[in-house]
């Protein structure tokens, strides 16, 4: 009995057949995961939309919700926290001011910065929200035994790590002050 191929085996197998020369093993986990990622993150904005936000836009209330009181940053900070640019930063403000769940003011330790803060409705939403967004992570993650999700998570701590940690020098005992 064969098995049934998924859409990146189907893609290994021609790959290998076409070129036989190249390792094409690594396209089995880099297809898979981004795959499932395209996946996920359609699964993710259903809820969002639900709340009339898109990824960007929760991603700055949940940033600012977990910020603690009083549930403000400067924007260059939501930036850096949701990893996009400032101007990409201000239209997502400007939309979030524009629907009342967040406001604008200048920093009371500089007058010159501005602070995002959550007003109660953006609170409320993104309450709301954030519950329904869980609950929709947690339906996800139930196509996985515990015991799955758990080496997954691992897996994905460690691999992760080797893009997000800085990288110290890369052989340390190159360095000249080893060499001394």
């Amino acid at each position: 009995m064969s098995e049934r191929l998924d859409h990146v085996a189907r893609i290994q197998q021609a790959w290998a057949r076409e070129r036989p020369d190249v390792d094409v093993r690594p396209q089995g986990v880099i297809g898979r995961l981004h795959r499932v990622a395209d996946h996920l993150t359609e699964q993710l904005c259903v809820v969002y939309r639900r709340y009339g936000l898109g990824e960007g836009e929760f991603d700055v209330l949940a940033t600012l919700r977990r910020a603690g009181e009083p549930f403000e940053r400067a924007p260059g900070e939501l930036a850096a926290f949701t990893m996009v640019t400032t101007g990409a930063m201000t239209k997502r403000i400007d939309r979030l001011e524009r629907d009342g769940l967040v406001t604008r003011r200048p920093s009371t330790s500089d007058r010159r910065a501005r602070v995002v803060a959550l007003t109660d409705a953006g609170r409320e939403l993104i309450d709301q929200a954030f519950s329904e967004h869980m609950r929709n992570e947690r339906r996800l993650l139930d196509h996985l035994t515990p015991e799955e999700a758990a080496q997954l998570e691992s897996l994905l701590t460690t691999w992760l790590a080797c893009f997000e940690t800085p990288r110290q020098t890369e052989n340390r005992a190159t360095r000249p002050s080893d060499m001394q």
